[in-house]
């Protein structure tokens, strides 16, 4: 349930805007442009960042800034924002786009939303972001400490906003209910790619269960803002691209976020193509005009890439009428 990794491999043939629809032509790894100047970010290292970066350690916290390689780390952390990632930083899935490692997770640590709480306390957050690596081990797969994290956030600053970034919980209903009753301000579930992608990219996933989970979301609590994200360069064509942006809205999503795959390591999917800061900004368009509240669309756009924004554009009453119950 993370935000996506970093590199290059293979590419295909960038085709302009005025022709987007058209069919993508693959070329060979070894004609693979380098990394466009638009993906290169300044090294993080500011005191602020090294400030956030103790604090971690001292109260023995992860973040999905880190584990997941995310390229916007430096520019978050010196605004005193991170993505906590709770439930350890060991995944049970193994995602073929993303560099959380994978495997045997440790024992599950009641005692972590008391410290994550500390911690947003300690630096005066006002919108916070968890997520958490799969845990299929657990038998609601760690749904209860998403709640008490919200819990622990409330009780330290009331006027702070959180938003949950949750595993499809294989389906389980009864987890998502315990996560909504603990009224998150915004919940977030990543779609991550498009449908023909999704047995090799995400294995342990499903396109549909993704889908589902979104909608019954809505279902259980039609003022409940919901969100997702889509990474792009996976291999997927334009028109796949915007099947996936129609299927989310579909199931009533609020927010919506598209960015650049970046390989993080050569044991990874490679990247199929660069998309350009001119297709980041069609695509957005096209997602306003399908109905998303907000679109946050551009290559290094990850789910929680300046998520205080995003709430604020999406704050507005979401309407309740005509919710498909998606039970």
């Amino acid at each position: 349930m993370v935000d996506f990794g970093l590199s290059q491999g293979s590419s295909l043939l960038y085709l302009p805007a005025t022709h987007m629809a058209a069919p993508l032509v693959q070329i060979g790894p070894a004609q693979a442009p380098r990394k466009p100047s638009w993906l290169k970010v300044k090294a993080p290292g500011g005191p602020t960042y090294l400030g956030v970066q103790q604090m971690m350690r001292q109260l023995k916290l992860h973040t999905v800034c880190e584990e997941a390689h995310c390229p916007n780390i430096g520019e978050c952390w010196e605004h005193k924002a991170a993505t906590f990632m709770i439930l350890g930083d060991v995944c049970t899935r193994n995602c073929a786009y993303c560099a959380v490692a994978h495997g045997t997770p440790a024992p599950f640590d009641p005692d972590e939303p008391r410290r994550l709480g500390d911690a947003v306390a300690q630096m005066g957050l006002k919108h916070v972001v968890i997520t958490s690596v799969d845990r299929d081990d657990l038998p609601n797969g760690g749904a209860e400490s998403f709640a008490s994290c919200i819990t622990e956030i409330a009780l330290r600053l009331p006027e702070t906003s959180v938003e949950v970034l949750i595993p499809d919980f294989k389906g389980n209903p009864e987890a998502l209910r315990i996560v909504l009753a603990a009224r998150p301000d915004i919940l977030n579930h990543n779609l991550e790619t498009i449908d023909r992608l999704y047995r090799i990219a995400r294995p342990g996933g499903r396109y549909a269960r993704a889908l589902e989970l979104l909608g019954r979301a809505k279902a259980i609590a039609p003022d409940q803002l919901t969100k997702s994200g889509l990474m792009v360069g996976l291999g997927e064509d334009w028109d796949e691209l915007l099947v996936s942006m129609r299927d989310l809205r579909a199931h009533h999503v609020d927010i919506l976020t598209l960015g650049q795959y970046l390989r993080p390591s050569a044991d990874h999917l490679p990247i199929a193509r660069w998309y350009t800061p001119e297709e980041f900004a069609e695509l957005k368009r096209l997602g306003m005009e399908m109905g998303f509240r907000h679109v946050e669309s551009g290559p290094l756009v990850r789910s929680s890439y300046h998520a205080w924004e995003q709430a604020e554009k999406a704050a507005a009453p979401v309407a309740v009428a005509a919710v498909a119950a998606v039970r």
